[in-house]
């Protein structure tokens, strides 16, 4: 795969930095986006020690201006830009649910759908590519059965990424795909505490899955979204402890509702 990407989000230890290393191993030129310099370049290190092409450049994916340096970054590097990963993420706040609301949705939504902008512009002048969204099976949910972890803006802000990717099947016209992976728990440092500190039968109680996706099962479902031509404008929904399936293009989300009438 000679193809450049930028994943966004990919200076921590979870996903992201799994992701950009997955598209190196692949032979893809990846440019390495966060506000972590210590960490994106520590991403940097650990794809060129293992024979891969990478570059770091710090974005906040909040300011338009990081973001417009960012995808001219990737130009002036790569000379084009074939697949943008919008990974960024702030933290998960549910012990302050009332707070952080503007901040959250900056991050989650209003950034991914910036860099799309940018990304789609810069596609365009190339002939194509692809932008994959990483959303959660929060914005799935409609309400939860167990009390408390209420995140507000999280779920709001990646309902809409989700409603954001599927509107944007049509530029598979001008050869650029959007698709989105809505994942559940996955095994990344605050998660895997918590799920190692419950008894199994306190995982069922508490709504816990079984089990936790690993960052490398993530990284290749977003390579598949990615180089997988059949597939525009689709989710994936993986909750933890089944398998990913792909939402039926069209649904209404509430088919198997009850009814609600007089």
């Amino acid at each position: 795969m000679q193809k450049s990407v930028v994943v966004t989000g990919s200076g921590g230890t979870g996903c992201g930095r799994a992701i950009a290393e997955r598209f190196a191993r692949d032979g893809a030129g990846v440019i390495v986006s966060d506000i972590n310099d210590v960490g994106g370049r520590m991403t940097v290190d650990r794809i060129r020690g293992a024979g891969g092409r990478a570059e770091f450049c710090h974005a906040d994916v909040r300011e338009d201006d990081d973001i417009a340096a960012l995808f001219a970054f990737a130009e002036r590097t790569y000379g084009r830009l074939d697949v943008l990963v919008n990974n960024a993420s702030g933290p998960f706040r549910p012990d302050a649910p009332l707070e952080y609301w503007v901040d959250t949705v900056q991050t989650e939504l209003l950034g991914t759908m910036r860099a799309t902008r940018r990304a789609i512009d810069g596609m365009r002048r190339s002939g194509g590519g692809v932008v994959v969204n990483i959303a959660s099976i929060s914005g799935l949910w409609h309400g939860r059965r167990t009390a408390g972890n209420s995140a507000p803006a999280y779920d709001t802000a990646k309902s809409g990424v989700i409603r954001f990717t599927s509107a944007l099947a049509d530029l598979a016209r001008d050869g650029i795909r959007v698709n989105c992976l809505a994942p559940g728990w996955i095994a990344t440092d605050g998660p895997i505490q918590y799920w190692e500190s419950l008894t199994p039968a306190e995982r069922e109680e508490r709504g816990v899955p079984a089990r936790l996706l690993s960052t490398d099962e993530v990284a290749d479902i977003v390579v598949r979204l990615a180089t997988d031509r059949s597939l525009s404008g689709r989710i994936v929904a993986w909750w933890s402890d089944q398998e990913p399936r792909l939402i039926e293009w069209g649904d209404r989300g509430y088919e198997l509702g009850q009814i609600f009438a007089d």
